[in-house]
């Protein structure tokens, strides 16, 4: 379910869409964790589902594609592309659950039927067939214009999805979803009657000042999605209209960067993984939101009760909702290694700290130097508010381009004498860089909370 990118990633912090494999369209958004963040939209540098299919078939002799979800259990996938002009791709795309298959075979009562006649009755059981069409169409140079359709007859539910990219001096996508496809912070989704997004994001840079920029409206009431056994609707699901705008300045800082030769007339497995360096970054910026409709007839964020909150205007009679904030991360890198070599020659750490809500973080500051100043032993909920976000990604490579990597968020139990540390939503996944395309690879990740697993092509990752 994760977007495996690396978290050192400057978008990273606005919870860019999710991967997951319960839709062939492979992508979930995901909402709000903590007040107005995140803006969600923004997409990372990679394929579209169908086109990642695709290549896999046409340049690494995969004839299908594994994933498995809890939804559909172990699923193959794979793509026929229609002939099209070079800027017009068309696929048809086909998912059979083989674990399910495999299952009923094994479960089928003995009869008089040979073995291939109850292989081809099981096979025409329809439930184990997922069928889609995608349609991606370069409009312009800089405009790319998809349009999606896939169907389920074991869970009767069609999804329908267009999405426009435009890219320039600026990044902006429009999409429109029926259903829409949302993930909470629990790991569970949520299915929309229609969802329409327009999001617009400066091109990000090492250093200097970005903007991001988010318009979302949701029409009808959230439905669990298959697998979800919640019961309540998060706020941001319910519907109503919102804009979201955030503007930072970010800042980076080299401590050190080698400036050692690389190995003559040998290309890195990666290039974007061949400079070894330690460096640091961080951001500070302000984010509001602007709710109308019945998703802002619940206040997102209630901490009332602990004595320290956001800034948040409300006006219930008009059904709107006003929300400011600050933020800041704080991110650390250290990479050994040229990645050209077959053994040992590429390990990477990064840390990162977010502070989502810089008005929750001081307001609980202040609540924490008034009890000492009383005497008294702060709040728990407090110095829990003190404490930033924590995200650890570990890098090693195993041998020539495999490497394997760890990504997972960190939470340190404060009501425990010893402190103990969990790690919350780990993700695991082997790469395999393809050298020849200069800075490309293809992931192999298990997230083991929530019992998923994909095979995916990534370009362009830091």
């Amino acid at each position: 379910m994760k977007q495996l990118r690396w978290v050192m990633d400057g978008s990273s912090f606005w919870e860019m869409d999710i991967s997951t494999p319960i839709t062939m369209d492979g992508v979930a958004r995901p909402l709000a964790h903590d007040g107005p963040l995140p803006l969600g939209l923004s997409r990372g540098t990679k394929l579209s589902r169908p086109k990642q299919i695709h290549f896999f078939q046409s340049f690494m002799a995969a004839p299908f594609l594994p994933c498995f979800s809890p939804q559909h259990g172990f699923s193959i996938q794979r793509a026929l592309s229609l002939p099209f002009p070079n800027d017009w791709f068309t696929s048809l795309l086909g998912s059979f659950d083989l674990q399910k298959f495999v299952s009923s075979v094994k479960k089928a009562e003995p009869s008089d039927s040979s073995f291939l006649q109850v292989i081809g009755k099981h096979l025409s059981d329809k439930s184990l067939y997922a069928l889609g069409f995608c349609s991606e169409f370069l409009v312009t140079s800089n405009d790319t214009l998809l349009v999606g359709y896939e169907s389920r007859e074991d869970t009767k539910t069609a999804r329908k999805k267009a999405v426009l990219h435009h890219k320039a001096n600026h990044n902006l996508t429009l999409e429109a979803a029926s259903p829409g496809l949302f993930i909470d912070k629990h790991g569970k989704y949520w299915d929309v009657p229609v969802s329409v997004a327009a999001d617009m994001v400066s091109v990000s840079s090492d250093s200097g000042p970005s903007y991001h920029l988010c318009l979302q409206h949701i029409s009808g009431s959230a439905k669990p999605a298959e697998g979800n056994d919640a019961t309540e609707v998060p706020a941001s699901l319910l519907p109503g209209l919102s804009l979201k705008s955030a503007f930072s300045y970010k800042k980076s800082i080299d401590f050190w960067r080698s400036r050692a030769k690389k190995l003559k007339l040998v290309q890195p497995f990666d290039v974007f993984l061949s400079n070894p360096h330690v460096s640091a970054s961080a951001v500070i910026g302000a984010v509001g939101t602007a709710l109308f409709g019945d998703n802002a007839s619940r206040p997102l964020v209630v901490d009332e009760q602990e004595g320290f909150r956001r800034f948040n205007l409300y006006a219930s009679g008009m059904k709107s909702a006003i929300m400011g904030d600050l933020f800041a991360t704080l991110s650390f890198t250290a990479h050994h290694g040229n990645f050209q070599r077959l053994f040992a020659d590429l390990s990477r750490l990064h840390l990162r700290l977010d502070v989502p809500s810089g008005s929750k973080f001081l307001s609980a500051a202040a609540c924490v130097a008034q009890n000492l100043y009383d005497s008294k032993q702060p709040p728990f909920q407090a110095v829990h508010a003190l404490c930033p976000n924590a995200t650890v990604s570990l890098q090693q490579q195993l041998i020539g381009p495999f490497s394997f990597r760890a990504d997972s968020a960190i939470n340190i139990d404060l009501r425990n004498p010893e402190w103990k540390v969990n790690l919350e939503n780990p993700v695991f996944a082997i790469e395999y860089a393809l050298q020849v395309l200069g800075s490309a690879k293809a992931i192999a990740w298990y997230a083991p909370n929530q019992k998923e697993f994909m095979v995916e092509l990534r370009f362009f990752e830091r």
